[in-house]
Parts: structure tokens; sequence; C-alpha cells
């Protein structure tokens, strides 16, 4: 394992107030829009977390919509000013965080929307946090081995806490894993060079897995097929690739193309958090029928399984669309799991710019609201392509935090944020 420190370049400041903006009550519409999607312009104000107190959001009033009673309700305004936001992660220290691959940025802002702060990592393409509340960011590294350059793959462990201050403006890497030196020593090939790291997903003791992608699929390569998830430890040691029990046997190379990997360990921070290693997948290997799934840790007297949870399917009286229906996706491009006890599972998928909601059972849709004589869950996943508020152009990430989600639109340079209807007091 090759472990480098660096200083981090000066960033924007990060201990900025958060700022409550109301809108005034002459820009609502008197009468109700015709659709679902003409929506009043709302404006979310930071929640009560890591550097402030509680803001009163009673001034937003619930919306009221004849034709989709549950719906999710566009949040303005749009954080714009980003020229390809690839990821967006909810912190355990209730920022959120983005990553901006077009100017190779991670960016921070409060729930407010304020900018905080701002750090480089070259050739950046995934984001997480774990709850010792460090980043862990993929990106790529340029180096010099024997004469000949390389851009590798690389994994920064980028840390907050400095004496006096928090946040990206003092930051600082503390360790770098670049490919394939966390298992292996000699000069690299033009093959290792091709790999991707394209997902992190901490775990609740701080381990993670890193979903990795390249050209070679030999299972059976020292290190593991390029197509894998690795497993990590909190200290940043490589353990080994995730093998995957099936009915078939057992395969090294069962997650082929991930785009993006989420485990069940999900903010808020509270003892309650989940403390299994499962993790959904996202992959884009064009002949998967299933292309997101959840492999479940199982602990044995032999020591630790993955397998393949079974999610049920096609009874249209608990749902009108299921998280294993098969083609139901084409390109996921992100997978997250909501902490907050809700259980819900969100998907983007870039090419159908679209935003897909599952309850924990893999039903389609959110739960009725209480008070309701329908069990069936009600379908919420929305989408299309363009820049209107609820359509995107190539989404490639989902965040959920205080029963807001956050989307990473990629093609229009934005984060978008939606709230259920019924998630209104």
């Amino acid at each position: 394992m090759t472990c480098l420190a660096f200083s981090s370049a000066t960033c924007a400041t990060l201990a900025q107030p958060m700022k409550m903006r109301l809108i005034p009550d002459n820009c609502f519409p008197m009468k109700r829009p015709p659709l679902w999607f003409l929506l009043p312009l709302l404006l979310l104000t930071a929640c009560e977390g890591f550097f402030g107190r509680r803001t009163d959001t009673d001034f937003l009033d619930i919306p009221d919509y004849s034709v989709r009673p549950v719906a999710y309700v566009p949040i303005q305004p749009t954080w714009d000013g980003l020229v390809e936001p690839v990821d967006v992660v909810a912190g355990w220290d209730e920022l959120i965080y983005v990553a901006d691959a077009g100017t190779e940025e991670i960016i921070s802002f409060d729930q407010a929307g304020n900018e905080l702060g701002r750090f480089s990592i070259p050739g950046l393409t995934a984001l997480a946090q774990d709850r010792r509340l460090d980043l862990l960011a993929a990106g790529t590294r340029d180096t010099v081995i024997g004469n000949n350059s390389f851009t590798l793959p690389a994994l920064y462990r980028i840390n907050l806490k400095q004496p006096g201050t928090y946040g990206l403006e003092q930051a600082q890497v503390t360790r770098l894993l670049t490919h394939p030196y966390y298992f292996k020593a000699g000069t690299p090939t033009a093959a290792e060079e091709a790999v991707r790291f394209t997902g992190i997903a901490p775990l609740a003791d701080n381990r993670y897995y890193l979903a990795r992608t390249g050209p070679s699929d030999n299972p059976n390569q020292f290190g593991g097929p390029d197509d894998a998830v690795l497993l990590f430890s909190a200290d940043d040691v490589y353990i080994s690739p995730v093998a995957v029990n099936t009915n078939l046997g057992l395969f090294r190379d069962y997650v082929r193309q991930p785009a993006s990997i989420s485990s069940l360990a999900q903010p808020p921070q509270s003892p309650a958090v989940n403390p299994r290693g499962d993790f959904f997948f996202c992959s884009v290997q064009e002949d998967y029928l299933l292309k997101v799934q959840l492999i479940r840790r199982v602990e044995t007297p032999n020591g630790a399984s993955y397998e393949v949870e079974n999610y049920p399917v096609g009874d249209t009286s608990k749902a009108d669309g299921f998280l294993y229906q098969p083609g139901r996706f084409t390109r996921p491009a992100d997978v997250t799991f909501s902490g907050d006890g809700t259980n819900y599972i969100f998907v983007v998928d870039a090419a159908r710019d679209s935003l897909y909601q599952f309850n924990a059972l893999g039903y389609e849709g959110a739960n009725p609201p209480a008070g309701s004589a329908s069990t069936k869950a009600i379908k919420v996943s929305f989408g299309g392509t363009g820049s209107g508020l609820t359509q995107f152009r190539n989404p490639q990430g989902v965040a959920y935090l205080n029963e807001i989600v956050y989307v990473a639109d990629a093609g229009n340079g934005r984060v978008l944020r939606f709230r259920l209807t019924v998630d209104f007091d």
C-alpha cells in the first residue's frame, strides 16, 4: 500500500453563517396549477445539524395536488453554477458534498445551499464520507515509474478536522491509495492504467467497499477481476475482493461494470445506524437483467459470506413496479438508501433521465400516508429529458438527508432537491 501526505489547496471559506431566504408571498400563484409538476417555488432552509440550529420551516405551505396527492416537490432554488456534478453525498456531518468532474473539485454546501468550500482532486469520479468525518474521494494520480509517466486510479483520504477548524478550507490528504499498489508491486500495465474507481461505500465501523471497473475480467488474476467490489479496513488496508454466493456457485466476478455502490449505513449519526455489511450496487453491464441489486453479508461459523437478496416481483396488489423487475433500468448511475428509518431505496438512471424510489421490500413507490385505506406503494418516480424542475440530463448522483432527496444533474450542471408532499408538516 502506498501512502503519501499532501497539503490542500486553498479553498473557499467554510465558516459562513447559515442563511434563510424567505420567498415573498407574491411569488406564489393564487390558483392551483393544472398538473402536478407545475409546483410552487419552495425554498428549504438549513436543518439542525453539525453547524447550526434548526430553522423554522413553518412558512412552507403544504402543496395541494388533486392529480397526485403523493408526489415529489422540487425545492427552489436549484444549486446552479456547477460544471459536471457526477456525485452528491449527504455527509455524516450533515453537510452536502458534490463531486464536480468538470472542475475536478469537491464542493461543500450547508443544507440551505450556501457554498462552504472547495477542494481539488484530479480525475474526480466519486465521493463518500465515513463516520469519522473523513472524506474518501476517487480520482487519479499522475506519477513517473521507471522513466515512464502514468495516470493511475487513486483513492484520497481527506481529513477535514484540523486544529481549531473544520471543513474543506484547511483539509489535508492524509493517505493516498494508488492502483495497483494497494495489493501488488511492480510497473503498472496499460490495462491497470485503464482501471477506474466508481464508488465508495463506508460501513458503520468505518471499513468500506470500493467499486472498481476495468478491461480485464479474469476472475483468477492476482487481486481479482478488474470489475469488482473490494473490501478495505478502516485504516485503508486492502482485505479482499467480494465473492458472491449464488444457487449456481461462488463467483468472484459476479459484479460486472459497477457504476456505483452504497451501504445501508447512512446518516444521520445515531445508535441505530445499520451495522451490517450489506451493499447495493449499480451495474451498466448490457446483458444484466437486474442492474441494481442488494448483496447481503452473512456471518457464518466459517467466516463471512455474500449472498444476493431476493426481492419480490410481480404482485401488482403491492406495487406497480419493482426493484428486481427485469429490464427496469437502462444505465443506473447511482443508488442510495435512507438512513432515517424510512428505508427507502433511491436510484437515478442516466439513460432514462429519471429518479426512482422503492421501499424496503423493493416495491416501487412511497408507503401510503397514515390513515390510507390502501397498503399499495404509491409510485412517486419521475423524470424525463430536459432542464425543467422535474427533468434531468444524465443524472449521475443521488443522496438523501432529512427527508430531502438530492440529485446531481450532470448534463444541466446543477443539483436538484425534492421533498415528498406528505413530508410537509
